[in-house]
C-alpha cells in the first residue's frame, strides 16, 4: 500500500502540494492580486503581478504559515475554533446555522481525513475557517483520531473526499437539514444532490466554493443547482450568474445567493434575522459596508443591504493576468 503522505490544494489559483508538513512544490499562478490573501498576509503586498518568483514564494509563506500556527497537514492539527477568520466564509455560515439549529449536520473537507460530517459548530471553524480548496489528501491518524473522539463521522479511513457518500451517510445518520460544502470542479455533485433532497424527505443546502478556473459548463451546473456560490477569482460566475442571484454579499470577492433556501441559511449569519428572511426573492440586494440602506450584523460586521441590479462589481476585485484564460481544474 502507497503510505506517501500527500496533500494538493489550490491556492491563489497555483496548485500546491505539501508532504509532511512541508511545502514541495507550487505551481505558477494565473492570479497577479487577490484582496483577501493582501489582507490576510503581508508577503502578498507591495508585490508586482509579473513577479511569479515573488508571488510563490508569498504563496509558500501563506501555507506555512498555516502548518505553523494551525498545525495544518500534521499531527498537530487544531480542528476547534470559534470566531470569525473570514467575514463572508462558508465554514461560518455553517457554524452559526449549526448553533442555532437550522441545519442538522454539514458534510466538510478535512486535510488528513478527507469527507467529515459533523453536527459541531465549532469544528466546522476550525477546519474549514483556513482551508483552501483541498483537491488531495492522504490519511493523518492523529487527525483522524482527533475528529472521531470530537464526535465526527469520518467517511473513509483513507481520507477519500467524496461529498456525495457524506451527504449520504448524514441521511442515514438521520440529519434532516444538511449543508454540503462542494469545490467548483465536484460541480456535478449539486444534482446528485438536488435528486436525494426528493428521494430521502431531506433539505440539503449547496454550498459551491473554490470556483478560480473552473470550466463554464461547471459553472452551468452551480447555476442550476447550487443555493450558494463563491465567486473566488472567476469573473465568469459574476457574469453568468451574478445577474440571476437574489443576494451578492461583497463587491471585491462577491457570495451569490441563488435560493430562497440560500436566503434563510444565510439569515442565521446575522442577528436580524427576520429582516433578510422577509426579502423579496423577486428583487435583488447588495450588502456591502457602504454606509446607507438597511444595516444588519453578518457574523461580527456591520454591513448594509441596498436593493440594486447584480452583480456589482469593485475595484478591488481579483486580477488574473488574463481573464480569458481559465486554467481548468
Amino acid at each position: 500500500m502507497d503510505k506517501r503522505d500527500i496533500h494538493v490544494l489550490k491556492y491563489f489559483s497555483s496548485f500546491v502540494s505539501v508532504s509532511y508538513g512541508k511545502v514541495i512544490n507550487i505551481t505558477e499562478p494565473t492570479l497577479t492580486f487577490c484582496p483577501l490573501a493582501k489582507h490576510l498576509y503581508r508577503d502578498f503586498s507591495g508585490i508586482s503581478g509579473n513577479n511569479k518568483k515573488a508571488l510563490k514564494n508569498a504563496i509558500k509563506k501563506a501555507i506555512e504559515s498555516k502548518i505553523r500556527d494551525y498545525g495544518f497537514f500534521t499531527y498537530k492539527r487544531k480542528i476547534s475554533s470559534d470566531g470569525v477568520a473570514i467575514p463572508y466564509g462558508a465554514s461560518e455560515m455553517i457554524s452559526f446555522a449549526l448553533r442555532k439549529k437550522a441545519v442538522d449536520a454539514a458534510v466538510v473537507v478535512c486535510e488528513g481525513a478527507g469527507t467529515v460530517v459533523t453536527n459541531k459548530p465549532e469544528v466546522v471553524q476550525g477546519i474549514g475557517a483556513r482551508m483552501n480548496s483541498l483537491l488531495l489528501t492522504s490519511p493523518i491518524k492523529e487527525i483522524i483520531h482527533n475528529l472521531k473522539n470530537s464526535g465526527c463521522r469520518v467517511v473513509f479511513e483513507n481520507a477519500l473526499i467524496n461529498q456525495v457518500r457524506g451527504v449520504e451517510d448524514a441521511i442515514k445518520a438521520g440529519y434532516k437539514t444538511i449543508a454540503v460544502t462542494v469545490c467548483g470542479h465536484s460541480a456535478e455533485d449539486l444534482k446528485v444532490f438536488r435528486s436525494l433532497e426528493k428521494e430521502d424527505s431531506v433539505k440539503i443546502i449547496s454550498l459551491a466554493v473554490c470556483t478560480t478556473g473552473i470550466s463554464k459548463n461547471k459553472i452551468n451546473m452551480i447555476r442550476d443547482y447550487a443555493d450558494l456560490v463563491w465567486s473566488c477569482a472567476s469573473f465568469d460566475i459574476r457574469r453568468m450568474i451574478g445577474h440571476l442571484a437574489v443576494l451578492q454579499l461583497s463587491r471585491q470577492i462577491p457570495v451569490f445567493v441563488l435560493t430562497k433556501k440560500g436566503i434563510d441559511f444565510v439569515s442565521m449569519y446575522s442577528r436580524e434575522e427576520e429582516i433578510i428572511k422577509n426579502l423579496d426573492i423577486h428583487k435583488q440586494y447588495l450588502f456591502s459596508n457602504e454606509l446607507n440602506g438597511q444595516c444588519v450584523h453578518m457574523g461580527d460586521s456591520k454591513v448594509f443591504i441596498n436593493e440594486s441590479k447584480l452583480p456589482v462589481s469593485s475595484r478591488k476585485e481579483p486580477v488574473l493576468e488574463n481573464k480569458s484564460e481559465y486554467a481548468a481544474i
